[in-house]
């Protein structure tokens, strides 16, 4: 009787066998390379004849498979903190935005102990009521322009002048930031201000707390004023930002912001600063 192993001598060499002549197709192993000088080469045609087959078996292949991850891996290795930088920053900004506008929220309303006469400090809204009123922009507008009509010598007018243009200067670029910002005052909030404006329903930044910066300061470097007048001067735009808190005007980003910006803005006042003689220039021109 024949040997089994003669009807197969491709098993002989301890390799796989892939097929055999009688078409019959038997198991190939995936763990060791096939050996081709021992495929018959009918087979070989017909496997190269389907690249389907061979594109998805070379897929299929753990050896491709393990290479691919490995390639993957070392790749991640250098593009992967850049994704998860990209991911995690703008959440972790995210988060700290909103953890500082809760902390604003919640210290605004904590402070806003005038806010309502049932308040508890609601007996001293009257006098807070005042305060807003002396940092209001009409009477800084009117009082100014009456110091200018009332001036003799040509240095008080060319001050009181300046001081007006910065005046005018603050409520343009103040309507500007409000109109463009769109944030709402605190909802504990009465909306019984003196003398208001389509922009004043806005709350970003306050306009009080600029023009106390921007007018304390200027007051305190050109004019010759005592000490505790000086004192007084800061003490004044002090209160006016407070007040703003207290009444419920504002949250404390709203006044701190205001007084930022009225800090720049003498910067801008002084760097536009106008003489007598140059408004003079400019009159005649346009005339």
């Amino acid at each position: 009787m024949p040997s089994p192993k003669a009807k197969n001598p491709g098993r002989s060499g301890g390799s796989p066998v892939f097929g055999s002549s009688n078409g019959r197709y038997e198991f190939m192993s995936l763990t060791k390379p096939l050996n081709r000088s021992s495929t018959p080469p009918h087979l070989l045609q017909r496997q190269g004849s389907d690249p389907t087959t061979a594109r998805l078996r070379a897929s299929e292949s753990p050896t491709r498979r393990r290479g691919s991850s490995s390639s993957t891996g070392s790749g991640s290795g250098q593009g992967m903190p850049e994704e998860d930088g990209i991911r995690i920053n703008p959440s972790f900004i995210r988060v700290a935005l909103s953890s500082l506008l809760a902390i604003d929220l919640w210290l605004s309303k904590r402070l806003g102990v005038c806010a309502c006469e049932d308040s508890s400090w609601g007996s001293v809204r009257p006098l807070m009521k005042l305060i807003e009123i002396s940092g209001h922009g009409i009477p800084w507008l009117a009082g100014t322009a009456y110091c200018l009509y009332k001036s003799d010598s040509a240095a008080g007018q060319e001050v009181m002048l300046n001081l007006f243009m910065g005046l005018l200067l603050d409520l343009v670029l103040v309507a500007i930031v409000k109109a463009v910002v769109r944030r709402r005052r605190p909802a504990h909030n009465r909306m019984d201000m003196f003398a208001t404006f389509s922009v004043d329903r806005y709350s970003f930044p306050s306009g009080h707390a600029t023009r106390a910066a921007m007018c304390g300061r200027f007051l305190l470097a050109h004019l010759v004023l005592a000490a505790p007048l000086r004192v007084l001067v800061l003490l004044w735009a002090s209160m006016v930002g407070l007040s703003r808190v207290m009444l419920g005007r504002h949250n404390v980003t709203d006044v701190m912001f205001g007084f930022w910006m009225g800090y720049c803005q003498y910067n801008l006042v002084e760097m536009l600063w106008l003489s007598p003689q140059t408004l003079q220039g400019l009159l005649g021109q346009l005339a």
